[in-house]
């Protein structure tokens, strides 16, 4: 029971949005809509005009692969399951993998297509393959838009193609790439390629960031008139992954440029650093009628927190949340929480827990401490 509650205050934590860690003085991206998260925590380290719903174009097709493989693991379609193209799909302009109408096309090569060339025709397949029709495709990502939070989307359609209230803003989408690459990160070995070939038309990759800027695999470009240009980037270095969303620049060089800035910003301005090794001890905690009065507290796996570079040493650790232990109790149970804040504000909290078992004291033991107890508060009433 109390391993679930745990699991879900994790879960909690990870919809949850989160504050802006210590935005660095003097940093502006050149995007006029902006944001970087750093993957494995959900901390923003960068927002401008985050909120503002803005035209995504093919930024969209990050919900569509997002049910897509949301079906793949519920079994409704496999792999290699084929599907009919329909002329609805083949009809469908901008970009494409060139699907003929009437032939059968696999869902890897839908997958594949969306994620290299943001294949219109390929959203369209997939989405009536899943939901039966495009319309009612979108009625579920809107429905997965509501369960993830994002509060500034609206879909009309499966590909971004111009359309009025489709919109998204830079910090939903930030959210929404985060929520994709941690369930299916299957998705970066797509997105990461660098070409893709479908009935005998070679196209490449069009995010202008793979091979371009160190540990770049994903994530999804997007431009139409109406939008300009958008990229949502992502790059891993140093065990450190970020996610970068730039929306609506003037120019593919303007959406790299802004995206390398902010990805280059977070990289040189963050870092994670060790709080404590698993095992090690943080604190002590009292067992009541225990044949140990008091017991350590441990962390029980390596913990580290991101933080501005270079302010290790100005961290506070508190320990918070304290239970009322009484004998006997178990190595592995939870008993208090270690609270790491910086400038008066938590960075995180991590659950601590009893480093060992401690049995219950005998009834001539227990019997002295209290009289030790009782003649320690008389004492202290008198003098």
């Amino acid at each position: 029971m109390k391993k679930s509650l745990v699991l879900l205050l994790v879960f909690l934590t990870f919809l949850l949005p989160a504050k802006v860690l210590a935005q660095t003085p003097g940093f502006e991206s050149s995007a006029e809509y902006a944001a970087l998260i750093e993957f494995s925590t959900g901390r923003f380290l960068y927002l401008k005009n985050e909120n503002e719903p803005r035209p995504p174009a093919s930024i969209t097709k990050l919900m569509t692969l997002l049910l897509a493989f949301e079906a793949l693991e519920r079994g409704d379609i496999s792999w290699e399951q084929k599907t009919l193209v329909s002329e609805k799909a083949w009809r469908t302009g901008g970009s494409e993998m060139y699907l003929e109408v009437d032939t059968e096309v696999t869902v890897k090569d839908l997958i594949s297509g969306i994620s290299i060339v943001s294949a219109n025709d390929g959203c369209i397949a997939i989405a009536e393959l899943i939901a039966g029709s495009e319309e009612a495709f979108v009625q579920l990502m809107n429905r997965r838009a509501a369960e993830l939070g994002l509060e500034n989307t609206h879909f009309v359609n499966s590909t971004g193609l111009p359309a009025d209230n489709h919109y998204m803003s830079a910090r939903d989408v930030a959210v929404l790439a985060r929520e994709l690459i941690t369930r299916y990160p299957k998705v970066l070995e797509f997105e990461s390629q660098r070409e893709f070939t479908y009935g005998g038309i070679r196209q490449y990759n069009r995010n202008p960031l793979l091979g371009r800027f160190a540990g770049a695999d994903g994530l999804k470009t997007g431009w139409t008139p109406e939008s300009g240009y958008s990229l949502v980037g992502t790059a891993m270095q140093k065990d450190m992954r970020l996610i970068s969303v730039v929306l609506n620049t003037e120019s593919d060089e303007a959406r790299l440029a802004a995206s390398q800035e902010l990805l280059t910003y977070g990289f040189r301005n963050f870092e994670f650093v060790e709080i404590a090794a698993a095992g090690e001890k943080m604190g002590e905690i009292t067992v009541k009628g225990g044949k140990k009065e008091t017991v350590d507290l441990i962390v029980d796996k390596d913990y580290s927190v991101l933080i501005p570079v270079g302010r290790q040493d100005e961290l506070e650790l508190v320990i918070t949340d304290r239970q009322k232990i009484s004998a006997p109790v178990e190595k592995g149970e939870k008993a208090a929480a270690l609270q790491v804040k910086l400038d008066g504000e938590t960075l995180d909290t991590q659950p601590l827990f009893i480093a060992e078992d401690v049995d219950k004291a005998n009834f001539f033991v227990r019997l002295i401490r209290a009289i030790v107890s009782l003649v320690r508060g008389l004492f202290n009433k008198v003098f």
